[in-house]
């Protein structure tokens, strides 16, 4: 790899070598490679899945995972500001958006942002999945989930101004013009967390401008903020690895009530969830009865649910596959409605399938999905290996191997993981 340096900045001519990256980028400073080829986001795609990902619930609900704003103003009703399939491409939508917004206001900036969004398209999720792994093999999996964000629009910058996250960012930059301003320390001494107005800070920053093809790393410890060049359009997605504040009750909570829907929205919001006590925990004596005091007893009424060890150890394997099976990117996109398999179709894994016992049945995982069976280990362990050799497998000759009172559980398992798009037919 040639390697120039800007400054904090260096620009390396790829390819992209993930040792060279852990070792002199990863959590170190940033980095804009240039022409990364295999890069998980295919222009086309993405805009299609924008336009999924945008759906408002009704004309007078913002989609709960995008946000819409006009110069620095959130918009709060969807009106006609989200892509449609008849835009075509980003341009036929922002051509439109020149038109609507000139006769709506003076303002014709905007700020289109969608979150979670690696959930709306499975193709460009699995592209990304496998992009990444080389990274986690090097750093580790991220055990609350990588996020993905899209930004698209000709803002003159982030709306929320110069900010620092708790996330490693890598940019995809697909079209147009963008420039990342970024500060090695915060530049304000003012106690606030973002600044809107940071024209009396520009001396003491420096600049990256990646391209159509480019990917831009920064650690999480940058205070950043993206601005449009020459007031035209661009369109880039994030990737944010999470590498500060985490704290290990965010995985409790994760793990005792689930995903919090507002995660999709702001990886921050919903951060423990589990309810506060509200008795006081300090008591003048201890009770008689030995008797819990009220606050411990308010804490412990949250996981009744889960004081049978094998309850836990159930949710436990299934959370953990999860997670594995999905390369940390969660939430994964849904799986498809399963369709019947009959004896003479052929079929082989097209993604790794992980296993694991628990609560007296086996848990088998592909893609961020989890499914239940009753077939023992030593009748899954074999009918797995099947189908990971490159040749296609008739279902028949799969049944074959197990005994009859078998086959409908495993033909069962067969079709959910066809549906987690694990297996692909010939």
């Amino acid at each position: 790899m040639t390697t120039a340096h800007v400054g904090d900045l260096a620009v390396v001519q790829g390819p992209l070598d993930w040792d060279e990256f852990t070792a002199h980028y990863w959590d170190r400073r940033p980095v804009l490679i240039k022409a990364v080829r295999s890069a998980p986001f295919e222009l086309r795609e993405v805009f299609a899945a924008t336009t999924l990902a945008t759906r408002p619930p009704s004309s007078y609900l913002m989609p709960p995972n995008a946000q819409f704003a006009v110069g620095r103003f959130q918009q709060t009703e969807p009106a006609d500001w989200f892509p449609r399939t008849g835009d075509g491409t980003f341009d036929g939508y922002r051509r439109r958006l020149d038109t609507e917004l000139a006769a709506f206001s003076k303002e014709t900036r905007y700020a289109l942002v969608v979150h979670a969004f690696h959930a709306f398209h499975a193709g460009q999720w699995e592209r990304e999945r496998a992009f990444f792994e080389p990274l986690w093999e090097r750093a580790g999996l991220p055990l609350s989930g990588a996020i993905t964000t899209l930004f698209h629009g000709n803002y003159e910058h982030t709306p929320v101004g110069v900010h620092k996250d708790r996330f490693a960012t890598f940019l995809f930059a697909l079209e147009g013009r963008k420039r990342m301003r970024f500060w090695r320390e915060r530049p304000w001494t003012e106690p606030v967390t973002t600044v809107l107005d940071y024209q009396p800070y520009l001396a003491s920053s420096f600049t990256a401008e990646p391209e159509p093809g480019d990917l831009l790393y920064w650690p999480a410890d940058y205070y950043h903020v993206g601005e449009s060049v020459d007031g035209g359009a661009a369109t880039s997605v994030n990737v944010g690895v999470p590498r500060e504040a985490h704290r290990a009750v965010y995985d409790v909570d994760d793990l005792l009530l689930g995903k919090a829907p507002d995660a999709m929205v702001d990886p921050d919001a919903g951060l423990v969830r589990l309810p506060a006590a509200t008795a006081p925990l300090s008591v003048p004596e201890p009770p008689a009865d030995g008797a819990l005091p009220e606050a411990l007893e308010q804490t412990l009424r949250v996981f009744q649910e889960y004081r049978d060890p094998d309850r836990m150890r159930d949710r436990v394997a299934s959370v953990s596959l999860r997670n594995w099976s999905a390369s940390g990117l969660c939430p994964v996109p849904p799986p498809e409605v399963p369709q019947p398999l009959d004896d003479g179709t052929a079929v082989r894994a097209r993604a790794r399938i992980l296993h694991e016992r628990a609560d007296g049945a086996l848990l088998c995982a592909a893609n961020g999905h989890v499914a239940r069976t009753v077939l023992t280990r030593h009748q899954l362990e074999p009918l797995l290996r099947r189908l990971a050799d490159r040749e296609p497998v008739p279902v028949r000759e799969l049944l074959a191997a197990l005994p009859p009172t078998a086959h409908e559980e495993a033909r069962r398992l067969l079709e959910s993981l066809e549906s987690f798009r694990a297996l692909t037919r010939t």
